[in-house]
């Protein structure tokens, strides 16, 4: 891997306040100071189109050189998140993610999005506008805005999804899929898993947290690595090039949507035990919501394993808290988890820091707990087990015998 002083870890899909399900707490000083903590060395403003949250952004936000935003010492990307709801042949919910140059040229965003609908009720704003229409509008406000679909296989809202997607980009975009140079993963997918699509071959595979919240267990669970760059250029131009470094992805089964199932019947399972229900689930007898490993399995054309020639190196990792929470048996977020949590920051500088580079050996000289050490070391090479999440619920790790009767 490259020298990790040349790294930029960026989270560029998050959400602020003012999107549904939020923390109510989020701003920017919450942000930033827990983006270090994490580890993260770039954000995402998120949710730009949110009038008040913009005035936020413009008040508090430092532009420098051109180059980035800053909110004290730490740099910002302006950036937000779009659901597109229309009809193509039936009923399409997608969720694009937008990375913007300027507040200028998000300005001119505002202009145009404002022709088509509000935006003042919700940090991620519906409207009707197909993916093609919008893509080529976008490109006629500016180039330099990237567009990625985010979380591609989410059953609701990715285009990809079972529920309410496309089974290909190009049906998505049409003429506008040569402006589409990245997707993102989400949570319930990785790269690996996307490798398996041969229409994604020329497309760079992205990965960000869509983070309700400031909370390192959510913040940056899932992030891009960027060679260092002072611009917005710059990090465009490795989207688009396929030149970032890395990705940090969470366990796919860790996600919501990983697995088949029905949440409201606590119902779920795995895609070949779906095709023995005919897709009916046992307890309610209706359809089940299909997840990310079923649906990958019906698109994929390039075999389980297949590597593509450009594809990149990725790191699977679960979150410290979810580490503590299995070495001590408590909740990820109860005070001793968050005890254990803050002396390890203290001893370690960040999260990243220690979930991918501490050595066993420095870790143990700093008296941390050996069940932990052994955790950590586990988490790093993949061997920690996690219960599929299903229908809205996320995966469960799982420890001790329970690593071993996963079916």
């Amino acid at each position: 891997m490259n020298n990790k002083d040349s790294w930029m870890i960026a989270d560029l899909h998050i959400h602020s306040r003012f999107s549904r399900a939020c923390s109510k707490n989020i701003n920017f000083e919450n942000l930033v100071k827990w983006a270090k903590i994490k580890g993260l060395n770039l954000l995402g403003t998120s949710d730009f189109t949110h009038p008040v949250w913009f005035s936020e952004i413009k008040e508090k936000l430092v532009e420098k050189n051109g180059l980035y935003y800053y909110y004290q010492d730490f740099p910002f990307i302006i950036s937000g998140e779009i659901s597109l709801i229309y009809t193509q042949g039936r009923g399409r919910r997608i969720h694009l993610v937008l990375l913007v140059p300027s507040i200028k040229i998000a300005e001119k965003i505002h202009d145009y999005l404002d022709t088509k609908g509000r935006r003042d009720y919700d940090g991620r704003p519906i409207f009707k506008i197909p993916c093609d229409e919008f893509v080529r509008d976008m490109m006629a406000i500016s180039e330099e805005i990237e567009i990625i679909p985010a979380h591609i296989w989410t059953p609701w809202f990715g285009v990809f999804g079972s529920m309410s997607g496309f089974d290909s980009l190009k049906e998505c975009f049409k003429d506008q899929f040569e402006n589409i140079h990245a997707i993102e993963t989400g949570i319930s997918s990785d790269p690996e898993m996307n490798w398996r699509i041969k229409e994604l071959e020329g497309k760079a595979i992205v990965s960000f947290s869509d983070a309700h919240s400031f909370w390192p267990f959510r913040l940056g669970r899932e992030a891009t690595i960027f060679q260092k760059t002072d611009s917005y250029k710059g990090i465009i131009e490795q989207i688009r090039n396929n030149t970032f470094i890395a990705t940090i992805e969470v366990d796919p089964a860790y996600g919501k949507y990983h697995w088949d199932g029905h949440r409201i019947c606590s119902f779920s399972c795995s895609p070949e035990k779906t095709k023995e229900l005919n897709g009916i689930c046992p307890v309610c007898k209706r359809t089940l919501t299909i997840g990310v490993e079923n649906r990958v399995g019906q698109l994929a054309t390039n075999p389980d394993g297949f590597k593509t020639k450009n594809a990149k190196y990725f790191y699977k990792i679960l979150p410290l808290h979810e580490i503590i929470a299995l070495a001590i048996g408590n909740g990820m977020q109860s005070k001793k988890v968050w005890d254990i949590y803050n002396s390890l920051i203290k001893k370690f500088q960040n999260e990243f820091n220690i979930l991918l580079d501490v050595p066993k050996e420095e870790l143990l000289e700093k008296e941390v707990n050996d069940n932990l050490v052994n955790l950590i070391m586990k988490n790093r090479e993949q061997k920690i087990k996690v219960q599929a999440g299903f229908d809205g619920e996320y995966g469960k790790v799982l420890l001790g015998e329970k690593q071993s009767t996963l079916i």
